[in-house]
């Protein structure tokens, strides 16, 4: 596993460690790999979070290093999510994955689709 250690809000945090006790869903690898971040994550407060790292409530521009497809979206609460307004839930294949990185990293998931790997290169305030 990569070590890049991940820095998440405390509820964010929360959030992850309930998502992860009652999800079922998750893959083995994607299950183990979400263990092992919040076992060595850098919890702090939401304010103290770099604006360059992935958390919620953030525009998110990463590209796909297998096919170069550059994906834009917000990462928003589960409530808030609709993908017609280009909103996706933190609690997504795709926001579980990117929770806490930051500007530069590459993280590997494993999709609906297949293992995937993107490279974060924006991150902004949702306006």
């Amino acid at each position: 596993m990569e070590t890049t250690k991940i820095s998440l809000s405390k509820g964010v945090f929360g959030l992850l460690k309930d998502h992860l006790k009652s999800n079922n869903k998750l893959s083995e690898y994607n299950r183990s790999k979400l263990e092992y971040e919040l076992k060595y994550a850098n919890v702090i407060p939401a304010k103290s979070i770099p604006e360059n790292v992935v958390s919620i409530n953030t525009s998110v521009q990463v590209r796909d290093t297998e096919t170069l497809e550059l994906l834009s979206f917000g990462l928003v609460a589960p409530s808030e999510a609709k993908i017609k307004n280009n909103k996706v839930s933190i609690l997504s294949a795709i926001g579980l994955a990117l929770l806490g990185y930051g500007v530069g990293d590459e993280v590997s998931w494993e999709m609906p689709e297949g293992m995937k790997t993107y490279k974060i290169e924006k991150v902004s305030g949702i306006d």
